[in-house]
């Protein structure tokens, strides 16, 4: 399986020098915020979204070179991408991630909703000095929308009922706007027809719901120390994701676990080997396949080139993490 990083060649430059400026957009007027900071952006994440965010806006500057409102752009997206996962490990409680401790771990929670906060403002502002005011909206909504997945995914737990539809509707809000939207937002820099926009948008908006299903169907398959977090969490935590809601329209009994909110001793374990035991999680799989399917024919607009083919392949690379 190729690693992540190598799906990344066109940009690789690119992408050392947005994490050079990351720690100097945050400053170092505050000496938390900044330790803060410098613990986020060094945690080694795979970059996929502002790597996403560089390849389009190279596949779609072909004989120039990319501005640096690409590239600002491309920072913004992970600044605001870093700030809703400090956030959601403070809601979530969570001490690790990606094998490191979290920022209200090490910090405490005040500091880490504050660091959080500062994020999404110091993205904000830097957004506005982009100076066009279409991708201001786009990404304006993006924090909206995370606001809004986590409500949902809040207000939904532990309920058996709810659709698939729901659940690719919460996928998208947590997820795939930020990695839609700045996909449009970096066509839109690079001025390309309306038409080339849209299809840039769903490229973004399949991709983040194939990806979000991959991590849901991998809390299931993978190991703790792969995950960083301990296997089946989700579940336990009253998050219902894809092969939990394709395992209950097999197993009833599941229905009864989950109401009971895993209140028995075993409830749990008995919950995920009938999982194990049902179509749910190759279901699941095939879904997200469905949507990486629907990304990479998005692409098809796009003239051909080294950027265009890294696009095509991170699609399925998503996919292959499951085998």
């Amino acid at each position: 399986m190729t690693p992540a990083t190598s799906l990344f060649t066109p940009v690789e430059a690119d992408l050392r020098l947005l994490a050079d400026n990351l720690k100097q957009l945050v400053g170092n007027r505050h000496p938390i915020l900044f330790a803060a900071a410098e613990h986020l952006f060094g945690a080694g994440g795979k970059r996929i979204r502002p790597a996403i965010v560089l390849l389009i806006s190279r596949a779609t500057m072909l004989d120039q070179e990319i501005t640096p409102r690409h590239r600002r752009l491309a920072e913004i997206t992970e600044m605001i991408h870093t700030a809703s996962l400090v956030h959601d490990d403070v809601v979530d409680e969570s001490d690790v991630r990606r094998g490191v401790p979290t920022v209200h771990s090490l910090f405490g929670n005040r500091i880490a909703i504050l660091a959080g906060d500062f994020l999404f403002a110091q993205s904000s502002w830097y957004l506005a000095n982009l100076d066009n005011l279409e991708v201001v909206k786009l990404l304006s909504e993006v924090i909206m929308d995370l606001a809004t997945g986590e409500i949902q995914q809040g207000l939904n737990r532990f309920d058996a009922g709810i659709s698939i539809e729901t659940y690719i509707e919460k996928s998208y809000y947590k997820t795939a706007s930020l990695i839609a939207n700045s996909s449009k937002a970096a066509g839109l820099l690079s001025e390309v027809s309306r038409e080339t926009v849209e299809h840039l948008y769903n490229y973004g908006r399949h991709f983040g719901i194939a990806f979000q299903i991959v991590d849901d169907i991998l809390d299931f398959t993978s190991t703790t120390d792969t995950l960083g977090k301990p296997v089946g969490s989700d579940l336990k935590s009253g998050n219902l994701t894809a092969p939990v809601l394709f395992a209950l329209a097999e197993k009833p009994s599941l229905e009864v676990l989950i109401e009971r909110e895993f209140a028995q001793e075993g409830d749990l374990e008995q919950a995920l080997a009938l999982i194990q035991d049902s179509q749910g999680i190759q279901q699941a799989r095939e879904l997200a396949a469905h949507h990486a399917k629907l990304a990479i024919e998005h692409l098809a607009v796009l003239p051909f080139s080294e950027s265009h083919q890294a696009l095509i392949n991170i699609a399925e690379y998503t996919l292959s993490r499951l085998y």
